[in-house]
């Protein structure tokens, strides 16, 4: 049998208007389609432009490790790719941020000579940037996943932007729909007033998932943090604590280069 292809799409943040024209013709053409999205209206907006789309909602079970979801997830769309059809796994957002079973499939699909691309597309940071105003260019900004940056011990750079993903889901390890953990919460909040003063403010984040909603923007401070609503699709959003340091040797470097650039032209 011939090798498959699989292409892996994201279906944007609001409905319909963050799917790409690329996306949404991948989705159109593909042989199958299986879908993973955020709330019904996107799947059905899916299954009106191909009536091959199913659901993966399905292995979703309650109580169920993530992990062992997320390897079915994968394998089912591999088995669909082994038949030699041309695949398209579309995910709510960018595939390529925090979608383990998309980069997943990506990687067995390739390694079992199948070809497999993923296409870009609208992510919540990319929302996060345009609803709060900030530029990564300028200060620059760390971001990771909260689970993770406690996990791994790392320190929050207080000089850039810190966007902590998932701040609802710290130690969730099972499939629990709608749960939040707020005991993750209150450690994450006590990890960050080690490096941030009380006051400094902490902003809980949630893009508009419909063109007629405004996105959630609540303020509040490193020290009100644990006791802040979240959901399960909170972002955190810490401005920076202090100007970032210049290398004044790199300064002069950089100057010199320009010089030099100027004496050659």
């Amino acid at each position: 049998m011939a090798p498959g292809r699989l292409t892996v799409v994201g279906t944007g943040i609001k409905l319909a208007a963050h799917a790409t024209v690329e996306a949404r013709a991948t989705i159109e053409q593909a042989d199958k389609v299986h879908y993973l999205v955020a709330e019904p209206a996107t799947g059905q907006w899916i299954r009106s432009l191909n009536y091959r789309a199913r659901s993966l909602h399905d292995l979703f079970v309650d109580g169920k490790p993530r992990v062992d979801i997320y390897a079915e997830v994968v394998e089912r769309i591999l088995a669909s790719v082994r038949n030699g059809l041309w695949v398209c796994a579309a995910f709510y957002g960018h595939p390529g941020v925090f979608v383990r079973p998309a980069q997943d499939a990506l990687d067995r699909a390739r390694r079992e000579g199948h070809r497999a691309e993923m296409l870009p597309a609208v992510s919540a940071l990319d929302c996060l940037f345009a609803d709060l105003g900030i530029d990564p260019g300028r200060e620059g900004a760390q971001i990771a996943e909260a689970s993770e940056l406690l996990r791994r011990g790392r320190v929050p750079d207080t000089a850039t932007h810190v966007i902590l993903l998932q701040i609802g889901l710290i130690g969730l390890s099972r499939h629990t729909p709608r749960a939040v953990s707020t005991g993750g919460l209150a450690l994450l909040a006590g990890m960050l007033a080690r490096h941030y003063p009380g006051q400094h403010p902490a902003v809980v984040y949630e893009a508009a998932q419909y063109a007629t909603c405004a996105p959630r923007i609540g303020w509040a401070t490193v020290e009100t943090l644990a006791a802040a609503p979240v959901s399960q699709f909170t972002t955190l959003w810490l401005p920076p604590r202090e100007r970032p340091s210049l290398d004044a040797r790199m300064v002069e470097r950089i100057a010199a280069l320009a010089v030099e650039e100027h004496v050659r032209a």
